[in-house]
């Protein structure tokens, strides 16, 4: 964990004293994060004022140095993953420095809808994949330290598409069948395994193809995994 020494933060709007935009790095690969200092040194108006590898650290630092946004990744390793750690940022109250919780910007490779959506939930501001252009990732940068949304194209793609599609959750009974089904049972086993007839099991599998947009077993899996539906 390291901070700028070159002074306290300010409580002005986005940019401080310098009128740069205060930026803290979060990702647990020491490389990545020398690449985006390395990067983000380069764009005029943005400061980097700290860095941290964990979810904890961006917490910590967060609450000590009162940046303007956090440019935050998803997966981090042990200790706490990027959504929790957005979610304690924005929960904080602002620092002594600043009169607002800064902004977050998401920056990851993970484009799954239960990733968007677990980010989104927790107040992020943006969405970022790291294929982004550099002179695409400082204008989110500055977007997010004035409160506006910016979403990698794909990201978009797929909350426009769920916002076109939306489907009907779960009952806790499909939840128990998925889950049997993830395990590899058969229809009679999952059938023993909750106690029901097979012509229910076969009943409520066409009901959660139906709502995942599926229409295999395997099909049924994959998307229940990538939208954390397991139990």
């Amino acid at each position: 964990m390291s901070a700028d020494p070159s002074g306290p933060p300010t409580a002005a709007a986005p940019g401080g004293r310098s009128g740069a935009v205060r930026l803290l790095l979060c990702d647990d690969h020491t490389v990545v994060r020398a690449g985006l200092l390395a990067l983000l040194g380069s764009a005029p108006g943005i400061e980097v004022v700290g860095e941290a590898g964990s979810g904890e650290e961006a917490v910590a630092l967060a609450a000590a140095l009162s940046p303007d946004v956090v440019l935050m990744d998803l997966q981090l390793g042990a200790g706490i993953d990027g959504v929790e750690a957005t979610r304690r940022i924005l929960a904080a109250p602002p620092g002594p420095h600043a009169s607002a919780a800064p902004r977050v910007l998401v920056l990851t490779t993970y484009d799954t809808d239960a990733d968007i959506t677990r980010a989104v939930e927790a107040g992020a501001t943006g969405y970022l994949l790291k294929a982004e252009r550099p002179e695409e990732l400082f204008s989110a940068i500055r977007a997010a330290a004035e409160g506006r949304t910016t979403l990698s194209p794909p990201v978009a793609q797929r909350v426009m598409s769920r916002l076109r599609d939306p489907r009907p959750a779960l009952t806790p009974r499909e939840r128990d069948i998925l889950g049997q089904l993830a395990r590899g049972l058969g229809n009679r086993e999952i059938a023993r395994a909750l106690f029901i007839s097979e012509a229910t099991v076969k009943t409520h599998l066409g009901r959660i193809y139906d709502k995942l947009g599926v229409q295999t077993r395997a099909g049924a899996v994959a998307v229940a995994k990538e939208r954390r539906l397991l139990p």
